[in-house]
């Protein structure tokens, strides 16, 4: 009985803190609110800086997005900013919001006496404005080869390779990434280090490859990362558990690499990984592709 109220329990509890913030926000709303918001256009060739905006909270939504897309619609339509599914889904609206990374069409418009600063993803080269230019990430992404690889391949009209509950299991807290890269701009490692360092994101996604019990690369996915710089400048101080908005725990995730390397090492990964490179020469993605 008291299992079968639990899930009623919670709803109501979420409803109920839902409605005290919508009350809090109602009352908070009647003032204008002020958002500082960074500013950069390469075409000027000017140093950066930040603009403020002040909009009236009873004519926007709740959400800090809402907030962009009212600046950028009836004040200021030069302000730059990606967005796309507004659900948590996408990514594309990953910032910095006072201080800290999040996606904006999740993050609720606090409002109080000092401004809101967003800023783009920090130690990110800038496109414009809140744009960063993520093309290292995404590189980086696909030197991991984010696919399922298998030794021998199915003929056509062959079922879908199996794979028990149990194991299926393991990917859990993996799979759901949406690739944002507010944990990779997190990360003091990677501020130093982004163009050897693979970042919160990648590890965590290389991580999901090894551990899924369908692929056949477990051992050369493992002699990739093993390295000094792609791997081990890791310090798990958990910024990116921290910032995460899917809530995942790329810190943990790093922590399984690290144990599966130190499991599985051996010698022969060096030439191993030499014959990967060779069949990788005439493609623009996959391993040594850096």
């Amino acid at each position: 009985m008291a299992s079968a109220l639990r899930p009623t329990l919670r709803t109501a509890l979420r409803g109920t803190a839902t409605q005290s913030f919508s009350r809090s926000f109602a009352a908070a709303a009647a003032k204008p609110q002020v958002f500082s918001i960074y500013r950069y256009d390469p075409e000027r060739a000017a140093k950066p800086f930040m603009q403020d905006y002040t909009i009236d909270l009873k004519q926007c939504g709740p959400m800090i997005l809402d907030a962009l897309i009212k600046i950028k619609d009836e004040v200021d339509s030069t302000l730059s900013f990606r967005r796309s599914c507004r659900e948590g889904i996408c990514g594309s609206c990953a910032m910095n919001i006072n201080g800290k990374n999040g996606l904006a069409c999740l993050l609720y418009i606090e409002p109080g006496a000092a401004p809101i600063e967003i800023q783009p993803l920090p130690h990110s080269y800038v496109v414009k404005d809140l744009v960063p230019d993520l093309t290292n990430f995404y590189n980086q992404y696909k030197s991991i080869e984010p696919w399922l690889k298998r030794k021998d391949t199915k003929k056509p009209g062959d079922k879908e390779y199996y794979q028990s509950r149990e194991d299926r299991a393991k990917l859990d807290g993996m799979y759901e990434c949406i690739l944002c890269a507010s944990c990779m701009t997190s990360c003091p490692s990677y501020w130093w280090n982004p163009e050897y360092y693979l970042g919160p994101a990648v590890l965590l996604q290389a991580y999901r490859w090894v551990a899924d019990s369908r692929d056949q690369y477990t051992e050369e996915r493992l002699a990739w990362v093993n390295d000094t710089m792609k791997l081990y400048r890791c310090h798990g101080i958990m910024n990116c558990t921290n910032c995460c908005p899917k809530g995942l725990d790329p810190a943990k995730a790093i922590v399984h690499l690290k144990e599966q390397v130190a499991e599985s090492h051996n010698d022969g990964w060096k030439y191993m990984m030499t014959g990967e490179i060779a069949k990788n020469k005439g493609r623009e993605s996959g391993m040594m592709y850096m």
